[in-house]
């Protein structure tokens, strides 16, 4: 099949790196120097989005891997300018689900089918493939699935098709919330070993021994295990934990839906404390403590 993937950042030049590999045709169009690894396996750039709908051949598909919002939304306007009806648009970003709806309506009174695809496997996927939670009309999502299946680890296994518009990026977004817990649960759990002077534990030594047969083994036990090989201290690392969105957004659907989730909304509360050098909160506490029952002031 020929697609276009518009936004080859590391991510989206991966995808179409593994999509030629799987015998797929690839137009790449992106801002700044085209990835010189997209053009060995033989992908072809394009100058202009005009350019890109121009080397396809009606249906087309246009993927795209670029940043949830503005840049989204500005790629979306003027595709719908350019493909005709019966043409598809791919956005496999983070979106929000929300923006993913009104956008495949919008599209659709165009005569365009609209496709929201979450997608996960980081860097791993070019190998390992990608975990892809498809949402969309039935008749716009069935022609797309030899990509699904070029995408994901197995032609049934990986993917599929979640429910309508929107719900794709629904399920991904919620897939990051509980993303965040696992991440913060393990981050405690080996700090508080590290903790343990006493013991002298060797962190990397018990995440190679979590790995096998453990009821936590996990990819992200796998990563912890990558990240502490060389140095078990992380020296060089600040503890400043950003957040891309999907945090945010879980944690807003589950208080709208009255949905209890305690362990994603702290592990939110958590990836914000990590940013605050001076935390006028903290000071506040130890000088509560120390009015009300003569706690020791640690001054600075």
């Amino acid at each position: 099949m020929d697609l276009a993937m518009i936004g080859l950042g590391r991510m989206g030049s991966n995808m179409a790196r593994r999509l030629m590999r799987g015998g797929h045709r690839v137009i790449g169009y992106t801002q700044g120097e085209t990835p010189a690894e997209f053009l060995a396996e033989g992908g072809e750039s394009a100058r202009s989005l005009s350019d890109v709908t121009a080397r396809l051949a009606s249906p087309r598909v246009v993927w795209l891997m670029v940043p949830a919002g503005a840049a989204t939304e500005e790629l979306v306007q003027q595709l719908t300018g350019l493909l005709q009806p019966g043409d598809t648009i791919v956005d496999g970003g983070n979106s929000n689900f929300r923006d993913s709806m009104r956008r495949a309506a919008e599209v659709k009174a165009r005569g365009l089918h609209f496709v929201d695809v979450g997608t996960s496997g980081g860097v791993w996927g070019l190998t390992e493939g990608y975990s892809l939670m498809v949402g969309g009309d039935a008749a716009a999502v069935a022609p797309l699935r030899p990509l699904f299946e070029t995408l994901a680890p197995g032609a049934n296994k990986g993917w599929g098709h979640v429910g309508p518009s929107g719900a794709g990026h629904f399920v991904k977004m919620v897939h990051n919330g509980i993303e965040y817990g696992m991440m913060q649960a393990l981050a405690e759990g080996f700090e508080v070993m590290k903790q343990r002077a006493d013991f002298r534990l060797d962190v990397h030594q018990v995440a190679e021994i979590w790995q096998h047969g453990s009821v936590v083994r996990s990819w992200l036990l796998d990563l912890i295990e990558r990240a502490t090989r060389a140095d078990a201290d992380l020296s060089g690392i600040a503890p400043w934990v950003a957040d891309s969105g999907e945090g945010r957004w879980t944690v807003f659907e589950a208080i709208n839906d009255n949905v209890p989730a305690p362990v994603i909304t702290l592990s939110l509360l958590m990836r914000f404390l990590s940013r605050q050098e001076d935390s006028y909160a903290f000071k506040l506490l130890a000088a509560l403590r120390h009015q009300f029952g003569g706690h020791e002031l640690k001054m600075e």
